[in-house]
């Protein structure tokens, strides 16, 4: 008998484990990390308290964290192996984003489900170590993740710098939200709360997909708290087209500029329709301390004491103390609390740059001289620009530029990373561009080998970054940005040789809609607009003139007006359009290409950067394309209207009443009066690349 009901026993239990492996339920739970198992690359980390830590003080790096096991998303649900099912799953994790500045971070995290741990082709900074600019986008990557990112980047659509969002394939995301919750307070209206992802405090996680209803749902709140009953991003999506039949689960994030440090303190998973484990918090791992200790009650009672003996010390130590406050002196204005981006301590600057040692010397310029550095807290190189306080055009360049490309955040352009101000003098800090100006490389300033520095396929996707650039200026940022001085040698080059507009030391804003100002006529000889010259406006149609000259100096090798020694005939000045032109009357524009490339050039590009750049060089303002269908143009998604056989430039009667009159016949007396000005506009070349 007792044998009898231990068959049946064993029987059951049997029953039960085929159960189970039948539909192919996976559960597991990390309170903290300590001990697992986790396949880690990268950067990624698990610390000695427990934290998964998947990026650290490496720039432009990526880490991975996976589970360890792939999961089966699908087997047989009977013994008929052709009726193969998706499942639900659920997740929740805890994670903490900690950045070094509280209001600023260059790159997120995400959660992922893919077929494989190699993530080994993918990018860092915006691609978030998941995607490159290759595959993004590519349906054969059978990804599922879900993003929090807290950088706004044009690129893949981003509805703001602080979202979620639901990516199929690719960072541009099937469904986003700003970050926050809905707060269940019992009224019949919910209240959505926001929660800044770089806030440094942990949140809370929860994604599930419905396998019935083929919905993903995206929850979160900060931890310990309930959760809300409302999610914060519900979509339709059929993962089983998308989610390989065995996958793997797991984080990835990616370094920038900007030190940001991504944590995760706890994380559970099922699979096969039930929630996920509930996480114990009391178990999980503490978050570093961020800022200093508390203070106890003992130095409470002490510190009155030891400010007296600091006051004692002090006195006795005046002079040195006073020869160290007026060596580090700064000075601030109300204007700079509502304008300012981050601001760096003179002392700071003075060590990074080695007392700006000559040593350190990038060049020298109108306004002061340029300087590299190292940032003593990050390690991050900079270029910090010192402007003479004295100078009445240093201080409108200065102001522009704080409240200009300080807030601008695109790829394409260089990025004003903070200022100083103290007696005397202005600094300002940029990300540093090793490669410098695309003036140098182009016309082999420094013995740069221009068939080696810049072949054709570098030149082409210089244009096109330095085009986006633009079109985020104008159209895509809050106001619109008139940069009023684009030139080769206001273009410089990071260390991927990618395009970047600098210099936005003679920018002008002005509102969506409205109508820009008169100006002083300031700007670079060649690139300057017919009408800008007539009436002083700078508008973002003379900005697209000065990159129409842009494209045909990149694509020729020659500046837009050169002048030979000796010689102040304007006859004798070579016109760069003009030689353009001719080449294209006589059926033949693409010989007009940089003769130093030899053949080594794609015949079609060469043949739209050209036509283009006489496009925006019309004459008239209205004919000119907007940097939008620039756009269109040099991706290939527009095709590029011909030019009209009457196209009209300097050499007509009409252009020359216009232009030539106000600047070859008057161009010793229009160069006197705006030398400063024009100085102005070679500085920030100088300082980010060491000069020209």
């Amino acid at each position: 008998m007792a044998t009898k009901i231990l068959l049946q026993l064993m029987l059951v239990v049997a029953v039960a484990v085929l159960a189970v492996e039948a539909t192919g339920a996976v559960e597991f739970t990390y309170n903290g990390f300590g001990g697992a198992r986790l396949s880690l690359d990268g950067m990624a980390t698990v610390t000695p308290s427990g934290l998964l830590l998947l990026t650290n003080d490496t720039n432009m790096s990526k880490g991975h964290a996976f589970h360890p096991d792939p999961v089966t998303f699908r087997r047989p649900a009977t013994n008929d192996t052709r009726n193969i099912t998706m499942p639900s799953f659920s997740t929740t994790f805890v994670f903490a984003i900690v950045s070094e500045f509280l209001d600023l971070s260059t790159s997120g995290f995400v959660f992922l489900i893919a077929p494989s741990k190699d993530l080994s082709t993918a990018m860092p900074q915006q691609y978030l170590g998941l995607f490159n600019r290759s595959d993004n986008g590519d349906p054969r990557n059978r990804v599922f993740a879900v993003e929090f990112d807290t950088v706004r980047n044009p690129e893949f659509a981003d509805i703001d710098n602080n979202h979620v969002g639901v990516d199929v394939n690719s960072l541009n995301s099937t469904a986003s939200a700003t970050a926050g919750y809905y707060h269940d307070d019992g009224e019949e209206e919910e209240e959505f709360r926001n929660l800044s992802l770089i806030s440094r405090e942990p949140m809370q996680v929860w994604v599930d997909y419905d396998a019935a209803a083929t919905e993903v749902t995206v929850t979160m709140a900060p931890v310990r708290s309930p959760r809300p009953r409302r999610p914060l991003i519900s979509s339709k999506i059929d993962l089983s087209t998308v989610i390989s039949d065995e996958a793997y689960l797991g984080f990835s994030s990616a370094s920038s500029i900007v030190l940001v440090k991504h944590y995760v303190l706890g994380w559970s998973f099922s699979l096969g329709g039930t929630p996920a484990p509930p996480l114990d918090y009391r178990n999980l791992p503490k978050l570093p301390r961020i800022g200093p200790k508390p203070r106890s009650k003992a130095l409470i009672v002490a510190l009155p004491i030891a400010t007296t003996a600091a006051v004692l010390a002090a006195v006795a130590a005046g002079f040195v103390l006073l020869r160290r406050r007026i060596k580090y002196a700064e000075l601030r204005e109300d204007w700079e609390t509502e304008f300012g981006p981050h601001r760096f301590a003179f002392k700071d600057l003075h060590h990074a740059t080695g007392g700006f040692k000559d040593t350190r010397l990038l060049g020298v310029g109108g306004f002061g001289r340029v300087y590299r550095g190292v940032l003593p807290s990050s390690g991050t190189e900079v270029a910090v620009k010192r402007v003479s306080h004295e100078s009445r055009q240093g201080m409108k360049e200065f102001v522009a530029e704080v409240v200009s490309i300080g807030r601008l955040r695109h790829r394409n352009l260089v990025q004003l990373l903070g200022y100083c101000r103290r007696k005397g003098e202005l600094l300002l800090v940029y990300d540093y561009m090793p490669n410098g100006s695309l003036d140098k490389h182009l016309h082999s300033h420094g013995g740069y080998d221009v068939r080696l520095e810049l072949d054709w396929a570098r030149r082409f996707h210089v244009i096109r970054g330095v085009a986006a650039g633009l079109l985020y200026m104008h159209e895509d940022w809050d106001q619109v940005v008139v940069h009023r001085d684009i030139k080769a040698s206001n273009v410089l080059l990071d260390a991927e040789m990618n395009g970047r507009v600098g210099d936005f030391g003679l920018a002008r804003l002005y509102d969506h809609g409205a109508d820009p100002q008169t100006t002083h006529v300031v700007g670079t000889m060649g690139y300057l607009a017919p009408e800008l010259v007539r009436t002083g406006k700078a508008t973002t149609r003379s900005d697209v003139f000065a990159f129409g000259a842009f494209l045909l100096e990149v694509a020729c090798g020659r500046r837009p007006i050169e002048e030979e020694d000796g010689v102040d005939d304007d006859d004798d000045r070579f016109v760069l359009v003009e030689w353009v032109l001719g080449h294209w009357r006589e059926g033949a524009i693409v010989g007009a290409v940089d003769a130093r490339l030899g053949s080594a050039f794609d015949a079609a590009e060469a043949d739209l950067v050209l036509r283009l750049g006489l496009a925006c060089l019309h004459p008239a303002p209205a004919a000119r394309p907007t940097m939008r269908q620039v756009m269109h143009y040099l991706d290939g998604s527009a095709t590029l209207p011909d030019l009209p056989e009457t196209y009209a430039t300097f050499n007509t009667p009409a252009a020359m009443e216009i232009y030539k009159p106000k600047f070859f016949d008057s161009w010793s007396t229009w160069r006197s009066t705006t030398s400063t000005a024009t100085s102005g506009a070679a500085m920030s070349d100088i300082a980010l690349s060491g000069g020209r």
